[in-house]
Parts: C-alpha cells; structure tokens; sequence
C-alpha cells in the first residue's frame, strides 16, 4: 500500500420537515460549483432512502489544503447556495467524519 495525503469526508446534512429536496438541490449546486475546483476529486450528493430529509456528501480531496480553500472560496459566496443559505435550511448542525483516503473506483 502507498502513502497518500488524499483525504476524504463523509457529511450528513439533515432539512428542516420536507425540505430534504430543497437541500438537494443546493447541494448540487455546490458539487457543479466545485468541478473546477483544484483538488476536488469526489464530491457527491445523495439522498438517504429511508430519510428523505437527510442529504449525505461523499468527498475526496487531493489534500487537506485544497479542501480548506474551497471551503474558504465558499465562506466569501453569497447567494443561494452560499454556506449561510444551506445553514439555513438545516434542522441541526452537519455531521462530519474525516477519512484517510486510501484508493478505489474512481480516485
């Protein structure tokens, strides 16, 4: 196995009562605003079959830098998708767990 710096990032976002497709959305939003990202290497957006109202984000990152300025890069965008916006249509905080990203399909 080789070391790698990647890393990777497991979200859980949960919408207010029948919001789940409104964060959706959003969320899709973000993952095309990251395509050109540098250092983005995954960002998907799924939606929890038993739970509608709960978005999950899978993320890989070239490093821990790159996704510290995307997420900074965010911080300064206002508009719909801006962090205060998708803070806004959430039922309580995000959950996070950070991963070493070790390979796989796709990375």
């Amino acid at each position: 196995m080789t070391t790698s710096t990647k890393i990777g990032r497991l979200m859980a976002f949960t919408a207010k009562p029948g919001k789940g497709g409104d964060l959706a959305a959003a969320m899709l939003q973000v993952a095309e605003g990251l395509r050109q990202v540098p250092g983005c290497e995954l960002y998907v957006i799924s939606q929890d079959s038993g739970d509608p109202d709960t978005i999950r984000v899978v993320e890989a990152w070239a490093d821990e830098a790159s996704a510290d300025a995307a997420l900074a890069a965010a911080a300064s965008t206002t508009g719909p998708v801006s962090i205060e916006a998708v803070l806004g249509m959430l039922a309580k905080p995000p959950e996070r767990i950070d991963l070493t990203t070790l390979g796989g399909v796709g990375l």
